[in-house]
């Protein structure tokens, strides 16, 4: 009897201890559709406190006027911010190293004592990035808005932004038999469902179709497959995870695919997704050559970006702050001629300074 008791009272004791590490059920909720249809966001106050703090922005230096001289007139080899004043263009160059690098300080895209330099692959790439953060704020704002991006947003002072993907090679298995559609292998941008895992290369690589679902009772005019359908939903959990939210933050699940019973982050959304492509073929995927191997994934092929690498489980990057406007020229697109798309000639140079550094370093 004594025993039994004993066994209870320890029982219920580690039970208490246990249930002591929940989450305690407060999770506040905000309506976000018409009542009745169930639209609602759920958010944790602790885990939101923790996002906030997360987000927080670097505070800008003061504004410097537009005069002469310019950069491009001071300085070599200056293809994007030439129009600056010497000034703006520090006081730019210091934010981005506030934004990118931190720690390593100018030299992490500059060659040391040649600052014109290009045999460092971190400056081609940041050129780059300039470019295609230019292009998002000056092409995409049916987006971004009036908030625009800049380097933060994605970096958040680390040299490469925590979210971004690659190609996925799959798990290797001896057993070669059968189509699994990449299913049943749980991953996280499936949200560790059985979902495909490859939805990223799929919709924001590639340009297959999301809108799957039928508007009639017999697939009379949908000719799409229940394996589209799943790859779909692989990306609407990566969408979910990303930023934070559930489904009916953009849909109102008694018609999912009803554009009228729609909130109007879902055309937010589909601008993104087209933007999120579009940054991926033009600007990411084209600066393979110019990464070193160390930078590529298991496939070989170079970084790119998913909703998770600007959002960071935040509806709004940064919670809607607008860093962007105190750098104006970050929102003007520079020409085509001064575009400078990667040429062969820079991807050789910096693949040939690459693999003298490497060699150096193994003493070869």
């Amino acid at each position: 009897m004594i025993k039994q008791w004993f066994a209870k009272t320890v029982s219920i004791a580690l039970g208490v201890v246990l249930l002591a590490g929940c989450e305690p059920p407060t999770a506040e909720s905000t309506q976000n559709g018409f009542r009745g249809t169930g639209m609602l966001q759920l958010e944790q106050p602790k885990v939101r406190e923790a996002k906030v703090a997360a987000n927080q922005v670097p505070a800008a230096s003061p504004a410097l006027p537009a005069t002469p001289p310019y950069a491009k007139d001071v300085y070599q080899n200056v293809q994007v911010l030439g129009d600056l004043g010497v000034g703006q263009f520090t006081r730019l160059m210091a934010a981005m190293t506030q934004w990118v690098a931190p720690e390593e300080g100018c030299n992490y895209c500059h060659v040391t004592g040649n600052l014109a330099s290009d045999d460092i692959y971190t400056k081609v790439v940041s050129r780059r990035m300039l470019q295609m953060t230019q292009h998002i704020n000056a092409n995409w704002n049916d987006h971004v808005g009036e908030t625009g991006v800049t380097c933060y947003t994605c970096h958040r002072g680390n040299n490469v932004p925590a979210e971004i993907w690659f190609e996925d090679p799959g798990p290797r298995s001896a057993a070669k038999a059968g189509w699994r559609d990449n299913q049943n292998t749980p991953a996280p941008v499936a949200a560790m469902a059985s979902l495909p895992y490859d939805s990223l290369s799929r919709y924001l690589l590639g340009d297959e179709e999301i809108r799957v679902i039928g508007n009639t009772a017999l697939p009379s005019t949908n000719t799409s497959s229940i394996k589209a359908t799943e790859g779909t939903y692989s990306l609407m959990m990566h969408m979910s995870d990303a930023l934070g939210v559930n489904c009916t933050f953009c849909h109102n699940t008694r018609a999912m695919a009803d554009w009228t019973q729609s909130t109007p982050q879902r055309v937010t959304a589909w601008y993104g997704i087209e933007m999120a492509r579009d940054l991926n073929v033009d600007y990411l995927d084209p600066l393979q050559p110019v990464y070193p191997e160390h930078r590529l994934g298991d496939l070989g092929d170079a970084p790119k970006a998913n909703c998770a690498t600007c959002h960071q489980g935040v509806n709004k990057p940064l919670y809607g702050a607008a860093m962007v406007k105190d750098f104006p020229s970050l929102t003007v697109e520079a020409s085509t001629s001064a575009m400078g798309q990667v040429s062969s000639e820079a991807a050789s140079a910096v693949a040939t300074s690459e693999a003298v550094d490497r060699q150096e370093a193994e003493g070869i």
